[in-house]
Formats: C-alpha cells, structure tokens, sequence
C-alpha cells in the first residue's frame, strides 16, 4: 500500500510516519513545506492542479493530512487548516489514483461540553475560536467531498514530542524551572478544566487502522476519560520528583486576586519569568504569559489562564466508534505520557 503523509514533520505527522514505516506493507512519501520532505509542497499557496499531477504520478492508495496550525489569526487559520484542505480535496476529485483520505481533525471542533458528559460524533459542533471554526469547515469540506474519506477527531494528544506552548508543555517548563532553581514553591493557573489526553502514539495507531479500514466519516479518538488539568500537574511532579508545593491559582479568567508574597510588579514577573511563564510575540520580544497580568506599575496581580482550545471547562470523548470500527482502544496510560513530556523536559536543564 503506497500512503502519502502531509505534514509527516508536525507532532502528530512524526508519530504516524513511524507507525507506518513500521508496516511492512507500506510505501511511504511525504509531503511537506521543509527540505526533509520527500516532495516539497505548500497547501496553503499551492494550486490544486500541480498536486493532482503529483498524485497522477505517485498513485498512493491512501493520503493522510496531518499538516495544519494551531496557533496565529484567523486568516492564518483559515488558510492553512481550512484553505489546505480545500486544496487536497480538491485534487484527489480531480485526480485518477481513487486515493482513501484520512484527515486529522481536532476536538476544538465540538466546542464546550456539558460537564459530566460524553461527545459523541453525532454532537452538535459549536466550536469557541477561529481555531475550532477552521478545523470544523476542513471537516466539512471533507465530508461533502464525495471522497472516501474518513476524519478522526483527536482529543487533546499528549506524550513526547509534546509542544513546550502547550498547557501539559508549560506545566513541565515551569516545573523544570522550578526545580532548576531550587524553588520550593509552584503557582500555576488555570487548573480547574478537564480534558481528555490521548497519547500521541495511540493517535498513531488510529491513524493506520483508519487507513487499513473502510470506515467514513467522523471517528473520535480519545481515552474516553476527561481529567482535571490540576491532577495531571500532581502526576507530573511526582513523576518529576519535584517535592515543592503547587499552589492553585483558582480566580475565574480575568479577576483579580491578591499576590501572595509579590506585591510588586516586578516580583511577580520576575517569579513568572522563573518558571517559564514569559511568552514571546512573533517578532521575539518577551511578553508576560496570561497567569500574571500587571493591574498597574506598582502592582501584580496574578488570574487563572484560560484553557486555549476554546472548548470550557470540561471535554470528554465518547470513543465506541473507534472500537467498533476500527477495532481500536487507548493502550498508553496518561502517567506514562506524562513521563515522556517530564524526560524531554528535563534534558534541558
């Protein structure tokens, strides 16, 4: 079976390109914008006619879409989430291979979920940012294709490789800080949420099974087990061995409350800095993280951070779908996630 994977240098693309090189029975090229790429190509700017030709001449039997972005505007978004995908579809209608598509959608797409439930595929998406909106229309943009095609909605994905932006990124980056530091004391916001981890390895195998099978539509992939954000950060540290208290920030985004030992500003951001909680713009200057906002020159006062997928306080995937159609369940564990997230964090002190 010959599989072109796009975006095989992206967090997820790097997993499933190991998962399907380790397949014998697979072919694999991959697409990409980087020079590591077997075949160099923009979705985003790139027409579809020239990937039809490229189609027309690799002939793969399935193509796998992980590539896309996450962070920036709603035009950037736009483009290459929604755009890109256009551009794909588009091809494979155009083109003569009958190639099976396999696109990675995203549970930003559901939006908020009542707490307590489960998300099935046939829920209703209401997604709460530019970044749900555009993995929502890529979906649909699949979905209306004609193609055979099958979009998995992968949950909040988890393990090595994990980005340092992430909210399971920072909490290892601050945390190394911390312990980097000797500071026996780790203030952390936005610890209340929950949602569901899946490791990316098991999203890996989601996406050869889906490859292998002949299964449309929308599948979630996901543990099925929502988990507050305040217990991963307490798994964390004890597989870190940080022995340090973690104090909750627990004010609602946007209120205030009372520092606690920092009444200055420029303790507060001194202490954020320490525990990796500054950001950078996108022309590198360093600008506070949403845990510490400065009410005013002479005071900080530190507010819980919003989780950024815009989908509330509580996410849980109903994941029966995957089982009986892809005979797939959840193998890794979130403590061992947690581990490999802790391990390539702590080869950067």
């Amino acid at each position: 079976m010959r599989v072109l994977l796009i975006g095989a240098n992206g967090y997820l693309g790097r997993f499933v390109a190991d998962r399907l090189l380790a397949d014998p029975a697979v072919q694999l090229t991959a697409l990409g914008r980087g020079d590591d790429a077997d075949v160099r190509f923009d979705l985003a700017t790139g027409s579809p006619g020239a990937l039809t030709r490229f189609l027309d001449a690799v002939h793969p039997g399935v193509v796998v879409n992980c590539a896309g972005a996450t962070r920036g505007g709603a035009r950037e978004l736009t483009r290459h989430n929604t755009v890109a995908v256009a551009t794909v579809c588009e091809a494979l209608r155009r083109s003569g291979c009958g190639a099976r598509l396999v696109q990675i959608g995203c549970s930003s797409e559901y939006g908020p979920s009542q707490p307590g439930s489960s998300t099935a595929e046939d829920a209703v998406p209401r997604p709460g940012g530019p970044y749900g909106v555009s993995k929502l229309a890529a979906t649909e943009l699949v979905l209306g294709s004609g193609l055979d095609a099958v979009v998995l909605r992968v949950f909040s994905p988890a393990g090595p490789g994990t980005p340092a932006g992430s909210p399971l990124g920072r909490l290892a980056e601050a945390m190394r800080r911390a312990m980097q530091s000797g500071d026996g004391e780790l203030r952390l916001g936005g610890l209340g949420v929950q949602r569901d981890f899946v490791d990316v390895r098991d999203v890996a195998r989601a996406v050869h099974a889906a490859s292998l099978s002949a299964a449309q539509g929308v599948i979630n992939i996901g543990s099925g087990r929502a988990v507050r954000l305040r217990d991963a950060a307490a798994t964390l540290a004890r597989v870190a061995g940080y022995g340090g208290a973690l104090h909750e920030l627990d004010t609602p985004p946007g209120a205030l409350r009372p520092t606690i030992g920092h009444p200055r500003a420029e303790s507060v951001g001194h202490r954020a800095e320490s525990l990796g909680l500054h950001r950078t713009d996108s022309v590198g200057h360093h600008r506070p993280d949403p845990l510490v906002h400065r009410a005013d020159a002479e005071h900080a006062t530190p507010v819980a951070f919003p989780y950024p997928d815009g989908c509330g306080s509580w996410q849980q995937a109903d994941v029966r779908t995957a089982r009986d159609r892809l005979g797939w369940r959840p193998r890794i564990n979130l403590e061992e996630s947690l581990a490999d997230i802790w391990m390539e964090a702590a080869c950067r002190i």
